[in-house]
Protein backbone atom coordinates (compact mmCIF):
# COMPACT_ATOMS: atom_id res chain seq x y z
CA UNK A 1 0.00 0.00 0.00
CA UNK A 2 1.50 3.27 -1.05
CA UNK A 3 2.31 5.65 1.79
CA UNK A 4 0.36 8.81 2.76
CA UNK A 5 3.41 10.81 0.63
CA UNK A 6 3.49 8.51 -2.19
CA UNK A 7 -0.22 8.96 -2.71
CA UNK A 8 -0.26 12.65 -2.99
CA UNK A 9 2.41 12.82 -5.15
CA UNK A 10 0.48 10.35 -7.25
CA UNK A 11 -2.50 12.77 -7.09
CA UNK A 12 -0.72 15.85 -7.97
CA UNK A 13 1.06 13.89 -10.97
CA UNK A 14 -2.37 13.13 -12.35
CA UNK A 15 -3.59 17.02 -11.83
CA UNK A 16 -0.39 18.68 -13.33
CA UNK A 17 -1.12 16.71 -16.45
CA UNK A 18 -4.07 17.40 -16.97
CA UNK A 19 -3.53 21.11 -15.95
CA UNK A 20 -1.07 20.95 -18.85
CA UNK A 21 -4.08 19.89 -21.14
CA UNK A 22 -6.17 22.39 -19.85
CA UNK A 23 -3.87 25.43 -20.38
CA UNK A 24 -3.08 24.39 -23.57
CA UNK A 25 0.57 23.00 -23.14
CA UNK A 26 0.03 19.44 -24.17
CA UNK A 27 -2.52 17.23 -26.15
CA UNK A 28 -3.66 14.03 -26.04
CA UNK A 29 -1.42 11.32 -25.06
CA UNK A 30 1.95 13.42 -25.43
CA UNK A 31 4.15 15.17 -22.54
CA UNK A 32 4.95 13.07 -19.30
CA UNK A 33 5.59 14.32 -15.44
CA UNK A 34 7.88 12.72 -12.90
CA UNK A 35 8.40 13.09 -8.84
CA UNK A 36 11.10 11.90 -7.09
CA UNK A 37 9.52 9.12 -4.21
CA UNK A 38 12.21 8.09 -1.93
CA UNK A 39 14.99 5.95 -3.78
CA UNK A 40 12.46 5.62 -6.15
CA UNK A 41 10.61 7.58 -9.01
CA UNK A 42 7.12 7.88 -9.69
CA UNK A 43 6.46 8.84 -13.76
CA UNK A 44 3.22 9.02 -15.96
CA UNK A 45 2.31 5.90 -17.54
CA UNK A 46 2.21 5.22 -21.49
CA UNK A 47 -0.54 6.16 -23.98
CA UNK A 48 -3.17 7.25 -21.69
CA UNK A 49 -4.25 10.61 -21.92
CA UNK A 50 -4.41 13.58 -19.19
CA UNK A 51 -8.30 13.46 -18.70
CA UNK A 52 -8.01 9.60 -17.84
CA UNK A 53 -5.48 9.42 -15.41
CA UNK A 54 -5.85 8.57 -11.82
CA UNK A 55 -3.33 8.67 -9.36
CA UNK A 56 -3.35 4.58 -9.23
CA UNK A 57 -2.38 5.01 -12.83
CA UNK A 58 0.98 6.19 -12.15
CA UNK A 59 4.48 4.04 -12.39
CA UNK A 60 6.63 3.64 -9.48
CA UNK A 61 10.02 2.93 -11.24
CA UNK A 62 13.09 2.11 -8.72
CA UNK A 63 16.58 3.15 -9.46
CA UNK A 64 17.26 0.03 -11.46
CA UNK A 65 14.82 0.61 -13.52
CA UNK A 66 12.43 -2.41 -12.06
CA UNK A 67 8.29 -1.86 -12.36
CA UNK A 68 5.91 -3.78 -10.50
CA UNK A 69 4.88 -6.51 -11.94
CA UNK A 70 1.11 -5.38 -12.61
CA UNK A 71 2.36 -1.29 -12.92
CA UNK A 72 1.09 0.01 -16.37
CA UNK A 73 3.86 0.56 -18.69
CA UNK A 74 5.63 3.76 -17.78
CA UNK A 75 6.34 6.90 -20.37
CA UNK A 76 8.45 6.24 -23.39
CA UNK A 77 10.53 8.94 -21.68
CA UNK A 78 11.26 7.39 -18.19
CA UNK A 79 14.65 6.78 -18.60
CA UNK A 80 15.20 11.13 -18.95
CA UNK A 81 12.97 11.23 -16.31
CA UNK A 82 15.31 9.14 -14.35
CA UNK A 83 18.59 10.56 -15.55
CA UNK A 84 17.36 14.00 -14.62
CA UNK A 85 16.97 12.79 -11.05
CA UNK A 86 19.74 11.03 -10.84
CA UNK A 87 22.33 13.55 -11.64
CA UNK A 88 20.06 17.05 -10.21
CA UNK A 89 19.82 15.98 -6.20
CA UNK A 90 18.36 19.74 -6.65
CA UNK A 91 15.49 18.63 -8.74
CA UNK A 92 12.25 16.91 -7.23
CA UNK A 93 9.66 16.87 -10.41
CA UNK A 94 10.29 16.57 -14.11
CA UNK A 95 7.59 18.04 -16.41
CA UNK A 96 8.00 17.34 -20.19
CA UNK A 97 5.34 18.81 -22.41
CA UNK A 98 4.76 19.95 -26.35
CA UNK A 99 3.39 23.46 -26.08
CA UNK A 100 3.57 25.13 -29.25
CA UNK A 101 5.56 27.89 -29.44
CA UNK A 102 8.77 25.84 -27.31
CA UNK A 103 7.93 23.01 -30.04
CA UNK A 104 8.35 26.01 -32.97
CA UNK A 105 11.40 26.68 -31.68
CA UNK A 106 12.41 23.64 -30.46
CA UNK A 107 12.04 22.38 -34.35
CA UNK A 108 13.93 25.61 -35.62
CA UNK A 109 16.60 24.94 -32.92
CA UNK A 110 16.71 28.23 -32.07
CA UNK A 111 17.58 28.85 -28.14
CA UNK A 112 14.96 31.41 -26.39
CA UNK A 113 17.57 34.46 -26.17
CA UNK A 114 17.58 36.68 -22.96
CA UNK A 115 14.29 38.64 -25.02
CA UNK A 116 12.81 39.18 -21.97
CA UNK A 117 13.57 38.87 -17.95
CA UNK A 118 11.48 36.69 -17.30
CA UNK A 119 13.63 33.92 -19.62
CA UNK A 120 15.42 33.36 -15.93
CA UNK A 121 13.03 32.04 -14.57
CA UNK A 122 14.57 28.55 -16.48
CA UNK A 123 17.53 29.20 -14.39
CA UNK A 124 19.99 31.19 -16.71
CA UNK A 125 20.12 33.99 -19.90
CA UNK A 126 18.69 31.79 -21.93
CA UNK A 127 16.87 28.13 -22.85
CA UNK A 128 18.76 26.05 -24.88
CA UNK A 129 17.98 23.72 -27.31
CA UNK A 130 19.05 19.74 -27.00
CA UNK A 131 20.20 18.14 -30.18
CA UNK A 132 17.98 15.84 -31.35
CA UNK A 133 17.50 11.84 -30.29
CA UNK A 134 15.19 9.46 -30.89
CA UNK A 135 12.46 9.79 -28.24
CA UNK A 136 12.62 7.33 -24.89
CA UNK A 137 16.42 6.46 -26.21
CA UNK A 138 19.45 6.83 -23.65
CA UNK A 139 21.34 9.32 -25.65
CA UNK A 140 18.19 11.70 -25.53
CA UNK A 141 18.45 11.37 -21.66
CA UNK A 142 22.16 11.90 -21.92
CA UNK A 143 21.44 15.01 -23.95
CA UNK A 144 19.05 16.53 -22.44
CA UNK A 145 21.02 16.33 -18.54
CA UNK A 146 24.00 17.74 -20.37
CA UNK A 147 22.17 20.70 -21.96
CA UNK A 148 20.27 21.34 -19.06
CA UNK A 149 23.65 22.05 -16.96
CA UNK A 150 22.45 23.62 -13.81
CA UNK A 151 19.19 24.92 -15.29
CA UNK A 152 15.50 24.60 -14.66
CA UNK A 153 14.46 24.51 -18.35
CA UNK A 154 15.69 23.78 -21.50
CA UNK A 155 14.01 23.65 -24.99
CA UNK A 156 14.94 19.56 -26.85
CA UNK A 157 15.45 19.92 -30.84
CA UNK A 158 12.13 18.59 -32.93
CA UNK A 159 10.62 17.58 -29.96
CA UNK A 160 8.84 19.62 -27.23
CA UNK A 161 10.09 21.55 -23.85
CA UNK A 162 11.52 20.09 -20.47
CA UNK A 163 11.31 21.27 -17.12
CA UNK A 164 13.21 20.59 -14.31
CA UNK A 165 12.14 21.72 -10.62
CA UNK A 166 12.21 21.36 -6.88
CA UNK A 167 8.40 20.13 -7.10
CA UNK A 168 6.20 19.62 -9.19
CA UNK A 169 4.24 23.11 -8.61
CA UNK A 170 7.17 24.89 -9.56
CA UNK A 171 8.08 22.40 -12.38
CA UNK A 172 4.45 23.56 -14.39
CA UNK A 173 4.36 27.36 -13.26
CA UNK A 174 8.34 27.22 -14.82
CA UNK A 175 6.89 25.08 -17.93
CA UNK A 176 4.14 27.83 -18.40
CA UNK A 177 6.71 31.20 -18.48
CA UNK A 178 8.85 28.84 -20.79
CA UNK A 179 5.85 28.65 -23.26
CA UNK A 180 5.14 32.37 -22.77
CA UNK A 181 8.52 33.65 -23.71
CA UNK A 182 8.65 31.50 -26.65
CA UNK A 183 5.77 33.17 -27.70
CA UNK A 184 7.00 36.34 -27.19
CA UNK A 185 10.33 35.41 -28.73
CA UNK A 186 8.31 33.57 -31.60
CA UNK A 187 6.63 36.93 -32.33
CA UNK A 188 9.15 39.24 -32.06
CA UNK A 189 10.95 37.27 -35.12
CA UNK A 190 7.87 37.90 -37.05
CA UNK A 191 7.93 41.36 -36.87
CA UNK A 192 12.23 41.66 -37.46
CA UNK A 193 13.64 40.12 -34.36
CA UNK A 194 13.98 41.44 -30.66
CA UNK A 195 16.02 43.82 -28.54
CA UNK A 196 17.69 41.69 -26.31
CA UNK A 197 18.99 42.40 -22.76
CA UNK A 198 22.93 42.68 -22.04
CA UNK A 199 24.81 40.11 -20.67
CA UNK A 200 25.28 41.88 -17.27
CA UNK A 201 21.88 42.84 -16.90
CA UNK A 202 20.79 39.12 -17.09
CA UNK A 203 22.85 38.66 -14.23
CA UNK A 204 21.66 40.93 -12.43
CA UNK A 205 18.42 39.42 -12.88
CA UNK A 206 19.19 35.67 -12.06
CA UNK A 207 20.79 37.17 -9.11
CA UNK A 208 17.22 38.95 -8.14
CA UNK A 209 15.43 35.95 -8.51
CA UNK A 210 17.32 33.90 -5.88
CA UNK A 211 14.96 35.98 -3.51
CA UNK A 212 12.06 36.24 -5.66
CA UNK A 213 8.88 35.69 -4.33
CA UNK A 214 7.86 33.96 -1.00
CA UNK A 215 10.46 31.76 1.08
CA UNK A 216 10.38 29.38 3.80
Amino acid sequence: MASEDESALRQRMAEVMRAMDARGLNRGTSGNVSARCGEAMLVTPSGIPASRLTAEHMVLVQPDGATAAAALKPSSEWRMHQGILDRRPDVGAVVHCHSRHATILACANKPIPAVHYMVAVGGGASVPVAPYTTFGSEELAAAVVDTLDGRYAALMANHGQIVAAPNLDYALAIAEEVEEQAAVYWGTLAIGGPTLLADDEMIRILQRFKSYGQRG
